[in-house]
């Protein structure tokens, strides 16, 4: 078991380990005492993991309400958040009670958005199931729904009081959803500590050679993969919580994935999404000359020898109708990543009117 302090403006521990939902109790109950626990999830976790949490919340004096939602990406919006801080405010909550996000992403976003709002905030701690929210949206604060225009565009800062991340929970996850997550923690390796990619290909090499099995091997190096992503993340978020400088560096990947994420209708999800971003950023980086290290061989050759689809099946222009919508464009530029050295990128504006040729510059060549 491994325990990270994230340092933010309200502080919290992240304890990662095999088994913790069935101690899930003991150390909420630590951070709360006995309270009401909205306990949200949605209706694929549900049948998997909201019995046991409950029961083990029951049994140690929590008043437990179970709030589900319809799963997919399509349900993370304001309809659905309505729904959830309306069950909220009915169960009666208040500011010393705590919500509870057990999933993946959706369901931590938008729990988390209900607990930023609900009553101007209130506690909620977070409980990925999925490898993709353990390294990535579990930690920093980052609570959002998606509109029309674009992916979580609506949304609020709100650190949570504690993070569990149980990877048992990982072997319900099809190779595809192993996958989602490996993008982020690649993503990880390339902003920050490049030797964390090997183990992070080795784990999709040992799933695919197991049939989708995730073996002791796989589950041994997860637990260092999730220790050290979420220390890159750490240490951007402790030092730009607001995301107003250094932690846009955790966006490496996403100007190009948000939008083929949204133009897919999330038929291609939120990692595939990144990782064909990540090479198009690339790309387009030294293309442009914004950067003397041309990485996207290489991170193409990773990625593809990981299992992704790398294609791209849209155009510049349909790219862009996203992309300018994003909460990284400014009035009149927009911040980009840059590789610069394996392990290390950096930031850079670009004028918005260079944005569509950018784009261009990073998609593959037909």
């Amino acid at each position: 078991m491994k325990k990270i302090s994230i340092e933010t403006g309200r502080p919290y521990e992240m304890v990662i380990g095999s088994g913790l939902l069935e101690n899930a109790a003991g150390y909420i109950l630590d951070m709360t005492g006995p309270c009401h626990a909205a306990l949200v999830t949605d209706s694929n976790v549900a049948g998997l993991y909201a019995g046991t949490v409950s029961e083990v919340l029951s049994d140690a004096g929590f008043d437990v309400t179970l709030i589900e939602f319809p799963a997919g990406e399509e349900n993370k919006d304001l309809e659905s958040y309505g729904a959830i801080i309306e069950q909220i405010a009915r169960a009666g909550l208040s500011r010393s009670d705590v919500v509870i996000a057990l999933g993946g992403g959706v369901t931590g976003d938008m729990a988390g958005f209900a607990a930023a709002t609900y009553l101007r905030g209130i506690r909620y701690v977070q409980i990925p199931t999925t490898y993709l929210a353990a390294v990535d949206s579990s930690v920093g604060g980052k609570t959002a729904v998606d509109l029309g225009k674009g992916k979580n565009l609506c949304g609020a800062f709100w650190q949570p009081s504690l993070v569990l991340c149980d990877y048992s929970t990982f072997r319900t996850l099809s190779p595809s959803e192993m996958l989602d997550g490996s993008a982020e923690s690649y993503k990880s390796a390339m902003i920050g500590d490049m030797e964390l990619a090997a183990p992070v290909k080795e784990i999709m090499t040992e799933i695919r050679e197991s049939g989708g099995e995730l073996t002791e091997s796989v589950y041994d190096k997860l637990e260092v993969v999730i220790e050290r992503s979420v220390t890159v993340k750490k240490s951007v978020v402790e030092k730009d919580e607001r995301d107003t400088g250094e932690r846009q560096l955790l966006n490496f990947g996403h100007t190009f994935g948000h939008s083929i994420e949204k133009l897919s209708d999330y038929a291609i999800p939120h990692g595939h999404a990144v990782a064909r971003g990540m090479v198009c950023e690339a790309r387009a980086a030294f293309a442009m000359g914004l950067c003397d290290f041309d990485a996207a061989g290489k991170i193409e050759s990773d990625l593809a020898g990981m299992g992704f689809d790398l294609d791209v099946p849209y155009s510049a222009e349909k790219i862009l109708e996203y992309a300018k919508n994003d909460k990284k464009v400014r009035t009149d530029d927009v911040t980009v990543v840059v590789p610069e050295a394996p392990g290390k990128c950096g930031l850079r504006k670009i004028p918005l009117e260079e944005l569509e040729g950018y784009i261009e510059a990073g998609l593959p060549k037909q």
